[in-house]
């Protein structure tokens, strides 16, 4: 499906907006020369390197208000791995600006040369939106570049302009719609890259609603079979996502390493937040995989007790793994037909003997029901 524009959006911080919502978006310039009190939330290294760049008016990007085509982009991952999300705020902004004077829009991140700058109009607004319909992006194929395709428009935004402001959660819109009673404020923690659920079960057990791959856990966890293939779920994720582990996976299933009862963890040397931060972060670490078999052949349903197997293999090899924090999906479910009902309680016993913290995924395919989610129930208190 391709990604439809319907508005453009200003990643913020929170404190800015008294200012904007009376002087409007400015450019950086603008910011400068007017001494505008501002909290940045980009460190100076990025924003001073788009000084640089100049557009085909012979203006330096540092003259335009900048708009994000897609605000869930690298950039706002960036921000929110080295920013609490609830001190970041998304505003919309109308389409239209698009129509007023020497306004660009770019293919990807302005700051590229790489990066083409286009006539606005709603034939070029649509050929640049079929990039931006992505759960994940690479450098590689240059996803992670247009993705971050921007409208520029000079100098600033008019408040008038600006339709709603999107928040990580609900606490955070009650007290923006009270200091802005004129602002429609919508909680979206997918651009913020948050999970919409998260259930504390223990210290250090939680369960979550949301995107495993977008987990800070230092090992993830993905059920396969031994036979090679990953063709569906979470497995056909891993395999475009991180191909590095798909040929890791090829490997163990070709030499027969890889069983059913024997989970195998892949020790990666580079992460998951350098694939999707647009630069690196300053507190970085590699990103570990853990192959789960719960099945022989693809074609078979997923056995409770392959998953009884493999989680006492993990407990009994996590700690000399070097394993520190571990996200689960829930083995079996969904494609392998086995229920949440009966593989829960499984996990949660299991990550309540374990000294490290759990990341527990609910199933994506259907939330269970609210008893099946209980504390009692899950760990059998």
């Amino acid at each position: 499906m391709t990604y439809r524009v319907l508005s453009f959006y200003y990643i913020t911080h929170r404190d800015n907006l008294a200012s904007i919502m009376t002087l409007g978006i400015l450019s950086h310039q603008q910011v400068e020369t007017r001494h505008v009190a501002y909290k940045p939330i980009y460190d100076e290294g990025i924003v001073s390197n788009r000084k640089q760049r100049m557009t085909p008016d012979q203006r330096s990007l540092w003259q335009y208000a900048n708009l994000y085509l897609q605000p869930r982009n690298p950039m706002m991952y960036r921000v929110t791995r080295e920013k609490d999300p609830q001190d970041i705020v998304v505003l919309a902004v109308k389409k239209h600006v698009m129509d007023g004077a020497g306004v660009w829009l770019t293919d990807g991140n302005a700051a590229s040369y790489t990066s083409r700058f286009i006539k606005p109009t709603e034939a070029a607004l649509k050929e640049i939106a079929q990039d931006l319909d992505r759960e994940f992006w690479h450098d590689i194929d240059g996803s992670k570049r247009k993705i971050m395709a921007e409208c520029l428009v000079p100098d600033k935004v008019a408040p008038a302009d600006i339709e709603a402001v999107y928040v990580y959660r609900n606490g955070i819109a009650q007290t923006i719609r009270q200091q802005f009673p004129q602002l429609k404020v919508v909680e979206e923690p997918r651009f913020f890259f948050q999970p919409d659920v998260i259930i504390t079960l223990s210290e250090r057990i939680k369960l979550v609603d949301g995107d495993m791959f977008l987990s800070q856990a230092q090992t993830l966890t993905v059920s396969v079979n031994t036979v090679g293939v990953m063709g569906k779920g979470l497995a056909s994720r891993a395999k475009y996502q991180f191909p590095d582990v798909y040929v890791r996976y090829q490997d163990l299933c070709k030499n027969k390493s890889l069983r059913v009862g024997k989970p195998a963890l892949i020790k990666r040397e580079t992460s998951l937040a350098s694939q999707l931060s647009e630069t690196p972060l300053e507190r970085d670490e590699p990103t570990w995989f853990i192959l789960f078999p719960t099945k022989k052949h693809w074609k078979e349903n997923s056995q409770l007790s392959y998953i009884v197997d493999g989680l006492a293999w993990l407990q009994e090899h996590l700690v000399s793994w070097g394993v520190t924090s571990l996200a689960l999906p829930a083995l079996g479910c969904g494609l392998g037909n086995l229920s949440w009902q009966q593989v829960g309680p499984l996990l949660c016993q299991f990550a309540q003997r374990l000294s490290i913290p759990v990341l527990i995924y609910l199933p994506n395919e259907q939330r269970p029901d609210a008893r099946f989610l209980d504390k009692a129930f899950l760990l059998g208190e």
